[in-house]
């Protein structure tokens, strides 16, 4: 089985070609510098033709059986199993995952491929009562919403991509992807491949790598998308829903996930959580655990096992496996990382650990632990780094309003040995997700994955996602004459 190739064009229309701008992008190592593929942009006129290609193909894939759909994606699961090694080395080199996280990436899209083919026979119709007027019969029928755009991240870019990718198509509908310059293969040509060696039919799916400030607004404001997908900051996501509408958006934004650690929890527990749930590929994670709220009395023998933890974490070249801190995705997010290490030092913050960037490309940025209060810089913001922010707390009240005092509401935990205790904390979480003894990263195929508050709108996952990915049409049948007023 030969590799994948021809990462040097783009899926666009049904057709593998460059695209018609006349600016090109190189696809880096974040850890080497090495050039991984050089592209030709896509311009607007692609994506004209890529939603044009969209709205015909469509029509045809929503009339196709069920099962022939579901099979697409058996098949797209058996080929990542087959190319398990391919695309995890892609993961790696593309998007500086260590082993475990370009391994539990593919997990976790494989998963996806797997629930997707279940949805064809989920989206069920109704049929109601009539309410009101003698002989009528009430239908309501589960339809594709037609053409759906989808707008994806660089630190998990296959997994953010195909979330919706994957469920959209399985639904009917066809996709215009635009993934992120720092990824363009992991997140958008790798799973193109994988969907067409599948038996995806062309021009359903369009891949459309460009510079934001020539395709981004055409793309995510298109007339011919019936919804907009888009993960990714608040700042862009509001942007995006201004733009869109009355278009139907489905956003899944910023976070600034508190972990609240009660003073009968198991610290040891609650370390190792903390350690995964702030460092994890390099902290850049939508649910990452931002801060740490530790009540007064386990704070100090917390922040000392959390210490030796962090200390002993190997930083370097992602496709080494002894690896456990890899690169920053690109060296303007390192320069935005050190700011909020900077300015929370400024607002009198202790860096308890630390260091500079290392290797090749400067990028490898040493795991931080950081003492303050919930103002300072790294607690305030989402820091997408490797940054752990403790904060003490004076009681579950001081702790739970802390863990709220946040624009953002997408991932949060609580860790006590008290299961109902920690449960009436987590009801009282401004939060679209809240996990009891459990880390704030988490993600499943299978149920509702999203966020309250500037964290977003709509939820990905299980039958929250056929919800968000189709309509519903009311067509009634009147079976005997009706009388009307006039």
């Amino acid at each position: 089985m030969a590799a994948y190739d021809g990462f040097d064009s783009m899926p666009i229309a049904g057709r593998w070609r460059p695209g018609r701008s006349t600016s090109t992008a190189e696809d880096t190592d974040p850890y080497t510098g090495d050039v991984l593929t050089t592209l030709q942009l896509a311009a607007e006129s692609d994506v004209e033709e890529a939603f044009d290609a969209a709205r015909t193909a469509q029509r045809d894939w929503a009339d196709t059986l069920p099962s022939e759909r579901a099979e697409v994606f058996l098949r797209a699961a058996r080929i990542m199993e087959r190319r398990k090694d391919e695309i995890i080395g892609w993961l790696t080199h593309e998007a500086g995952g260590i082993q475990p996280r370009s391994e539990w990436e593919w997990m976790a899209v494989r998963a996806v491929m797997l629930e997707a083919a279940s949805y064809p026979t989920r989206a069920a119709g109704r049929i109601l009562p009539a309410a009101l007027i003698p002989g009528k019969e009430n239908r309501v029928y589960r339809q594709p919403l037609g053409v759906i755009t989808v707008i994806s991240p660089w630190n998990f870019p296959l997994q953010l991509s195909n979330r919706s990718v994957a469920p959209a198509l399985a639904l009917g509908n066809a996709v215009v992807l635009k993934p992120a310059s720092d990824t363009p293969v992991t997140g958008g040509l790798l799973l193109a491949k994988i969907f067409e060696e599948a038996g995806l039919p062309p021009g359903l799916l369009s891949v459309l790598i460009g510079k934001s400030s020539e395709i981004g607004d055409a793309v995510s404001a298109h007339p011919a998308a019936q919804l907009v997908s888009f993960t990714g900051s608040t700042p862009v996501g509001r942007h995006i829903a201004e733009q869109s509408g009355i278009t139907k958006t489905a956003l899944e934004l910023g976070g600034n996930g508190p972990m609240v650690v009660l003073d009968d929890a198991d610290l040891d527990l609650a370390v190792n959580a903390a350690v995964f749930g702030s460092l994890f590929h390099q902290g850049q994670v939508c649910m990452a655990t931002n801060r740490v709220i530790v009540d007064a009395a386990r704070h100090d023998a917390f922040v000392d096992k959390l210490c030796d933890r962090v200390s002993a974490l190997r930083t370097g070249n992602p496709a080494d496996p002894a690896t456990q801190i890899g690169p920053i995705i690109n060296s303007s997010q390192v320069a935005s990382i050190q700011d909020k290490l900077q300015r929370a030092a400024e607002q009198g913050a202790e860096v308890r650990l630390g260091g500079d960037p290392t290797g090749p490309t400067g990028q490898v940025l040493p795991p931080h632990v950081v003492l303050g209060d919930n103002g300072i810089a790294t607690a305030a913001e989402e820091v997408f780094g490797p940054v752990v922010t403790v904060i003490r707390a004076d009681d579950d009240e001081h702790a739970l309003a802390m863990a709220n005092d946040t624009e953002y509401g997408l991932s949060s935990a609580v860790f006590s040995s008290d299961e109902a205790r920690a449960l009436r904390i987590a009801h009282r979480l401004e939060a679209g997700m809240t996990h009891i003894n459990d880390t704030t990263v988490n993600d499943e195929p299978n149920t509702a994955f999203g966020g309250e508050k500037n964290s977003g709108i709509g939820r990905f996952g299980g039958e929250w996602v056929i919800d968000e990915f189709t309509t519903d049409h009311w067509i009634s049948v009147q079976h005997t004459p009706r009388q009307y007023a006039i």
